[in-house]
C-alpha cells in the first residue's frame, strides 16, 4: 500500500500572506495580563461573595442539580466527579476528586460543604482518602443555605465551556463562608491565606454591623475576637490578629494543648486536639516527638477543638512547655 504524501501543499491562490508588526514589549504585557487574570478569576483565589474556587463552586452546584440533598442517600464520589468534569470543569478528575474531599474533611474546613461518606483521609495525610469509586457524598446542611433559592433568579448565570450548560457565576449564599471556612490560595501576583472563624460569631458581629453602620474594629472583634480553626490549639497574642483585621495582612503564633498521660513508669505519653504537619514530624526525635499544628483556635474559653483528632504534640519532660510556630494571614495583595 503506497504512503500518503507528507508534502505541504501549495497555497490558495485566494489566500493573502499578512505579517504585523508587534512589539514583544506590549505582546509581552498583553499576555501576562490575559493570563494572570485567568488565573484569579478562573482558579485560584476564590470569590469574595461566597467564599469558593470555581471548581468548589461546580461541585457544590452540580450536587445541587442532581438532587444530593441532606435527606437524601449517598452517592458514589465517583459519579458526582464525572458530573462536574464533563458538563462544569473540564480538567482532571483528580483536581476535583481532591476538592471534593477537601469539603468533607472536619479538620481542614470550620463547617464542612459535604457530607462524605467512608475514608475522606486522616489527618497529616497518614492515611490518604480512599479512591473515588469507593466513597460516598451528598450535600452538607449548609450546602444548603449556599444554594438556597438559586433558581428564583438571585445570581447570574454564564454558559460553560462549550456553551451547552450554565453555571453560576457566585452562589446565593445565604452562609457566611468565606469568613466561617476561610480561604487559601496562590495566583499571578496576587495570593490569600484567611484562617476560618466562628459562625456564631461572625453572625453576631454581622447583626451588631447592620445596626450600628459605623461601628469600629474594637466593637466588632467584641464578637469575633480571633480565629476559629477546627484542629485545636491556642493563639499566642492578639497583637498579629489586629493587624490582619485591620490592614488586610498579620502574623500570629499558635500553641498546642498538651495533656500528660502516665503509660508505664518510664513512658509518658503527651496527646493534643492540634494536628501534626509532615515537616514537623520528619523533625521529631527519640527523645522529643514534635509535631507542629498547622492550625489552631483561638484562645478563648469559647473557642472548641475538634473531639475526633488527638495526636502527639510537641512535649519536653524537663521544661514542660507547648512548641509553637508561627501562622502567617495575607488577603488578596499583589
Amino acid at each position: 500500500m503506497a504512503r500518503r504524501s507528507t508534502k505541504t501543499p501549495p497555497p490558495d491562490d485566494s489566500y493573502e500572506e499578512k505579517i504585523l508588526d508587534i512589539d514583544v514589549v506590549d505582546e509581552m504585557q498583553g499576555s501576562f495580563l490575559e493570563y494572570a487574570y485567568s488565573v484569579i478569576y478562573s482558579r485560584a483565589l476564590p470569590d469574595a461573595r461566597d467564599g469558593l474556587k470555581p471548581v468548589h463552586r461546580r461541585i457544590v452546584y452540580q450536587m445541587n442539580e442532581m438532587g444530593l440533598r441532606p435527606e437524601r442517600g449517598y452517592v458514589k464520589c465517583a459519579r458526582v466527579v464525572g458530573e462536574v468534569m464533563g458538563k462544569l470543569h473540564p480538567h482532571g478528575d483528580a483536581s476535583i476528586y481532591d476538592a471534593l474531599v477537601r469539603m468533607a474533611q472536619p479538620f481542614s474546613m470550620r463547617v464542612p460543604l459535604v457530607d462524605g461518606h467512608g475514608n475522606f483521609g486522616s489527618l497529616g495525610n497518614d492515611d490518604p482518602p480512599a479512591a473515588m469509586r469507593y466513597t460516598e457524598c451528598r450535600m452538607a446542611e449548609a450546602t444548603s443555605l449556599m444554594t438556597e433559592s438559586i433558581d428564583e433568579d438571585t445570581v447570574d448565570f454564564a454558559p460553560n465551556y462549550d456553551g451547552q450548560e450554565q453555571e453560576p457565576v457566585a452562589l446565593p449564599a445565604a452562609f457566611p463562608n468565606l469568613l466561617v471556612n476561610g480561604a487559601s490560595g496562590i495566583a499571578v501576583g496576587m495570593a490569600t491565606n484567611m484562617p476560618p472563624h466562628n459562625l456564631r460569631e461572625v453572625v453576631a458581629a454581622a447583626r451588631h454591623l447592620i445596626r450600628h453602620p459605623n461601628a469600629d474594629l474594637d466593637a466588632l472583634m467584641k464578637h469575633v475576637p480571633g480565629p476559629d480553626l477546627p484542629t485545636g490549639g491556642r493563639v499566642v497574642g492578639l497583637s498579629g490578629v489586629r493587624d490582619a483585621y485591620e490592614t488586610g495582612r498579620g502574623t500570629f503564633k499558635i500553641r498546642a494543648t498538651v495533656t500528660v498521660e502516665d503509660v508505664t513508669a518510664r513512658r509518658k505519653v503527651s496527646s493534643s486536639p492540634s494536628c501534626p504537619s509532615r515537616s514537623a514530624r520528619r523533625r521529631s526525635s527519640a527523645r522529643s516527638r514534635t509535631w507542629w499544628a498547622p492550625r489552631s483556635s483561638r484562645a478563648s474559653p469559647t473557642s472548641r477543638t475538634s473531639p475526633t483528632a488527638s495526636t502527639v504534640c510537641a512535649w519536653s519532660s524537663r521544661s514542660r512547655t507547648a512548641s509553637c510556630r508561627k501562622r502567617s494571614w495575607s488577603s488578596c495583595t499583589s
